[in-house]
C-alpha cells in the first residue's frame, strides 16, 4: 500500500487504535496496527483478541490500496515527533516505510494475513443512541466499576435495554451508579434473558471514538460480545463473563432525610476535609442537621479537619462516614453549577445521591 497522510489525522486515529493493544505479553503482531486502503480511505485495526477498533483515517490519500502491518508504538512516536503536515507511507509485507520532509523511517513488517480479524457491524438489529446521550452514561458510571481481578464480574457495565432506552448500571462493591438515556430499537434488538456487561476498557475506547454529540451510534449484542458502529468507526468486545450483582437489592427504597447540595461548594467543601484523611484509610465524617452540614477527618499523624457548608436539609440529624474520593467521584462528572439531592437514613445504611430522574449514585458507610 501506498498513500499520503495528514499528520494529525493519523496521529490521532493511531492514538484512539492504541488502546485496543495489550500491554501484557501477546502474540507480537497484536503490538501492530493493521491499515487496510482501500481506493478512497483507509481503515487502521488493533486487537487485543477481547477487544479490537476499525477506525478510518481521515484526510489520506491512497495512492495504491492494499494491506500492511505497522508497528504502533514506533509509529506513535514518530507521528509525535515530527511536525511536517503531510506523511508519506509505503508498505508491503516486509516493510513500511515512513517519510516527511527532512525524515525517513524504514521499520521491519509482517505479513498482514496473519493478523486476526475484528468483526464488521452488519446487523439489522440494534439499539441507535447520540453519542452524547452515550457518552454521558459512559462518563456517569464506568468510574464506579471494580478494577481489581478479584472482583471480576464487576469489572464493567451492566446494560440493561427497553424499546426506547437504555440503562447502565457499574459497581464495585462499595459504590454503586446507575443511569438511563433515550434510545430507539430496530429490528427487535433485545438482551432479553442476559445480563451484558460491557467491559470498562472497551467503554472508555468508544468514549474516546465520538466525535459529535449529534452523531448517531449503533449497538449490537451478540452472545457474549457486542459490537458498537460510530460514524468513522466500529468497536468489538468480549462481554465479562459471570454474573453481575442484583442492584436493586441493595437500593434504597425509602429515605428518612434528604438534603440539596449545591455541587461545586460541595465537591470544594469535601476536598478541603479530606486534605488531612489518611490516605491507607480514606474517611469523612459527614454531619447532617438542619442548618449545615459539618465535614470532619483526622488523620493519624497528619491533624484533623473541620469544614463547615449552609445547606438545604429536612429530617432528623444524620452522622454518617464516607470516602471522600467515591463523593469527588461523583461531583466530577456532573455540572458545577447544579444541585444533587442526597437520600439518607441513618450512619450504617447506604446513601443515595439523585441527579434528576436518569441518574442515582449509592455509597457504602464506613464504619
Amino acid at each position: 500500500m501506498k498513500a499520503i497522510c495528514n499528520r494529525e489525522a493519523l496521529l490521532a486515529a493511531c492514538q484512539v487504535a492504541s488502546s485496543a493493544i495489550s500491554s501484557k505479553d501477546v502474540k507480537p503482531i497484536l503490538k501492530n496496527f493493521k491499515a487496510v486502503a482501500d481506493e478512497d480511505r483507509c481503515v487502521l485495526m488493533a486487537t487485543d483478541l477481547e477487544l479490537g477498533v476499525r477506525i478510518e483515517i481521515a484526510g489520506m490519500v491512497v495512492e495504491k490500496p492494499g494491506e500492511a502491518i505497522l508497528p504502533a508504538s514506533k509509529l506513535i512516536s514518530i507521528l509525535r515527533e515530527t511536525r511536517d503536515t503531510e506523511i508519506h507511507l509505503e508498505a508491503d509485507a516486509d516493510s513500511s516505510h515512513i517519510a516527511g520532509k527532512s525524515f525517513e523511517f524504514e521499520m521491519p513488517s509482517e505479513d498482514p494475513a496473519n493478523f486476526p480479524d475484528i468483526p464488521i457491524f452488519s446487523d439489522e438489529k440494534y439499539h441507535e443512541m447520540t453519542a452524547g446521550t452515550m457518552r454521558a452514561m459512559i462518563r456517569r458510571t464506568v468510574f464506579a466499576s471494580a478494577s481489581e481481578m478479584a472482583r471480576y464480574t464487576m469489572t464493567g457495565a451492566l446494560w440493561e435495554l427497553e424499546k426506547d432506552s437504555v440503562r447502565l448500571v457499574a459497581t464495585d462493591g462499595r459504590r454503586l451508579a446507575w443511569t438511563q438515556g433515550s434510545a430507539s430499537e430496530h429490528g427487535g434488538h433485545s438482551v432479553k434473558g442476559q445480563s451484558p456487561v460491557v467491559p470498562s476498557k472497551a467503554l472508555n475506547l468508544l468514549d474516546r471514538n465520538f466525535s459529535d454529540d449529534q452523531e448517531s451510534i449503533k449497538v449490537c449484542f451478540r452472545p457474549n460480545e457486542v459490537l458498537f458502529k460510530t460514524e468513522r468507526s466500529i468497536v468489538y468486545s468480549r462481554l465479562v463473563e459471570g454474573r453481575f450483582p442484583d442492584y436493586k437489592m441493595v437500593l434504597p427504597k425509602k429515605c428518612l432525610a434528604h438534603a440539596i447540595l449545591k455541587v461545586e461548594a460541595f465537591g470544594s467543601a469535601v476536598r478541603q476535609a479530606a486534605i488531612m484523611a489518611d490516605d491507607e484509610v480514606k474517611k469523612v465524617l459527614f454531619k447532617f442537621n438542619s442548618k449545615k452540614l459539618v465535614m470532619q477527618a483526622q488523620g493519624s499523624i497528619s491533624g484533623k479537619s473541620k469544614v463547615e457548608l449552609p445547606i438545604e436539609y429536612n429530617g432528623p440529624d444524620v452522622e454518617i462516614a464516607f470516602n471522600p474520593v467515591f463523593v469527588s467521584d461523583l461531583l466530577k462528572v456532573l455540572p458545577n453549577d447544579a444541585e444533587v439531592r442526597l437520600d439518607l437514613i441513618d450512619a450504617a445504611s447506604p446513601a443515595l445521591f439523585k441527579f434528576g430522574d436518569d441518574y442515582q449514585y449509592l455509597i457504602m458507610p464506613l464504619t
